[in-house]
């Protein structure tokens, strides 16, 4: 027997939860479920405010809308760059009227604020209004800042002793893939597609558990995974190094059933397979880390190849 105006827990189990509302209603708006929080101090006033940005994931299951977003904009930089048969050439706009009078304004401001504080005077008024003068000069659309650039610090990219000779050559400023040409005079412009995995995770199950476990290298496999995306930012670094121009990619990383991180790239132009096949051994970075040994890398073909013969299609 229920009791007037009480519910039963089935009833109350039933009601819609307000936080899956509030994600549904963000998701059907495209804003982020999970954006991160950051504080923003003003160093010469000390007002603090809180700041919200997207977490910019691109796995949908995590968040929808910024997975979206990146979705829609990697589709719109493959079509319109993956098959550029020429260097893209950006000239900036000249400058409005109205943005060399912002300028003109700034560098006054600033002289007169150096003034003040060669002479040790306050400094905070002025402070303040260059502040104000650079918010309207971003917002008049000039890219940059009128200030010139910090100094950059430079991280060391020694190699480390052990690893193999990388042989460099010179980059030129190009992102075009090399062009072919057949007997007939057709030409054309090939791709590539690699795979790259770590070569320290072995055999496992159906369950995925390993297929021996003696002799398994957990150490190794932990090392790995916690240290994959750094190497395969020097692995890119390197490999832009060795075939002499600005490689271009497009790439997906996903885990196999081992657990082994495993990517896929997309690449723009072409590497012989011989070195493509002797170049990750070469990936290692510096003193300054201690990395996996290197990635195994190979190539469409030959995998799907292998499959064939293996009878599995």
């Amino acid at each position: 027997m229920v009791t007037p105006g009480r519910t039963t827990r089935a009833e109350r189990m039933a009601a819609p939860l307000a936080r899956q509302v509030v994600r549904d209603l963000a998701a059907e708006h495209g804003a982020c479920l999970r954006p991160v929080q950051l504080r923003r101090t003003e160093i010469d006033t000390g007002h603090v405010e809180q700041v919200l940005i997207p977490c910019g994931h691109t796995l949908a299951t995590v968040c929808p809308s910024c997975a979206e977003r990146a979705r829609i904009l990697r589709a719109a930089q493959c079509r319109e760059g993956w098959h550029l048969d020429h260097e893209p050439v950006i000239d900036p706009d000249p400058a409005t009227q109205e943005q060399r009078d912002l300028i003109t304004d700034r560098a006054e401001a600033q002289e007169a604020r150096d003034l003040l504080a060669s002479a040790g005077l306050d400094v905070g008024e002025l402070n303040q209004r260059i502040g104000d003068m650079d918010e309207e000069i971003t917002e008049s659309g000039l890219r940059g800042n009128v200030l010139p650039a910090r100094p950059r610090r430079h991280r060391s990219t020694r190699r480390r002793q052990d690893a193999a000779p990388l042989p460099r050559r010179p980059v030129s400023a190009r992102t075009v893939g090399k062009t072919y040409a057949t007997p007939d005079g057709k030409t054309f412009r090939p791709s590539l597609f690699v795979t790259l995995t770590c070569p320290s995770y072995g055999r496992v199950g159906e369950d995925g558990a390993p297929a021996d476990p003696d002799t398994y290298d957990y150490t190794r496999a932990a090392r790995d995974a916690l240290h994959f995306a750094a190497l395969f930012d020097r692995f890119i670094q390197n490999l832009r190094r060795y075939v002499g121009f600005d490689l271009q990619y497009f790439a997906a990383i996903e885990p196999q059933r081992r657990l082994a991180p495993h990517v896929h790239l997309a690449i723009r132009g072409t590497i012989s397979r011989q070195e493509l096949r002797e170049f990750p051994a070469r990936t290692p970075r510096g003193h300054r880390r201690h990395l996996p040994p290197g990635l195994v890398a190979f190539d469409r073909d030959r995998h799907l190849r292998r499959r064939e013969n293996a009878g599995l299609g």
